[in-house]
């Protein structure tokens, strides 16, 4: 029979035994939690950059708003991503116009500088899509931006009046067509918008202050150097207004594109 030490010392044992097999179970349940809340960490960081690589916070996928020159009016934006166009090849604007098939009309009459309250029927405007002319009174011209619709005429009239670019296409345009559209955009998208117009009788047009590209046709990098070379020679020059009225341009411009 085991005496009463022998006993004391066998029940320690257990105890140490127990507490020990306590230990390394806390110790598992910790590494686990540990584990648990490296991923869902993982997790959080992730879903961050996915909502920062897909236009939340990277310049080649947004519509480059400016709120300082104008308002949306409402207007979706543009926030696809677009190919970096390929380098301008023909750099007079005459020669490019009639490469691409291009009607060039430049100095047109001015139509006036009329303001009227924002939501006013469409003038009858002499040119299609119009390049001067009675327009919405501020602060409701179209901000500069990449829009997946076409604005009231009112209201991107009132933006050619500040030196605007603005490229206009086709909504039955090919996808991948209105994407170099897009891309291009991407290179000059200061003091420039860009939206489709079903109304035009073209499939691409580039207006500033009565000045006017239109292209019956779209044919790829030859249409591109003309819209380049339309935005270098007329952008910012007409119209009276500064195109820096709103305050000053940040990123490139039809004058200094980049690329």
């Amino acid at each position: 029979m085991a005496s009463r030490k022998e006993e004391r010392e066998r029940l320690r044992q257990i105890r140490r035994e127990a507490e020990e097999r306590e230990a390394r179970e806390q110790r598992r349940k910790l590494l686990l939690g540990y584990g648990v809340a490296g991923i869902l960490a993982a997790a959080v960081i992730a879903g961050i950059l996915v909502v920062v690589l897909s236009g939340g916070g990277g310049a080649s996928g947004e519509a480059h708003i400016n709120p300082t020159s104008g308002s949306t009016n409402g207007v979706p934006t543009d926030d696809r991503h677009g190919p970096a166009p390929p380098p301008v090849k023909v750099t007079d604007l005459q020669t490019a116009a009639k490469q691409a098939g291009c009607d060039l009309r430049l100095h047109l009459k001015d139509e006036g500088h009329t303001h009227i309250p924002a939501g006013s029927p469409t003038p009858k405007y002499k040119t299609n899509p119009p390049t001067s002319g009675p327009h919405v009174q501020p602060p409701f011209q179209q901000a500069d931006g990449a829009y997946s619709e076409v604005p009231a005429p009112i209201d991107f009239v009132h933006s050619l009046e500040h030196g605007r670019l603005e490229i206009q296409y086709s909504p039955k345009l090919p996808e991948r067509q209105q994407l170099e559209l897009r891309g291009l955009y991407d290179t000059l998208y200061s003091g420039t918008l860009l939206f489709p117009n079903d109304q035009m009788p073209y499939e691409v047009a580039a207006t500033t202050w009565t000045n006017l590209l239109g292209c019956k046709t779209y044919k790829g990098a030859i249409t591109l150097d003309a819209i380049r070379d339309f935005g270098k020679a007329t952008w910012g020059r007409y119209g009276g207004e500064s195109v820096d009225a709103f305050g000053p341009l940040t990123g490139p411009t039809p004058a200094s594109p980049s690329g």
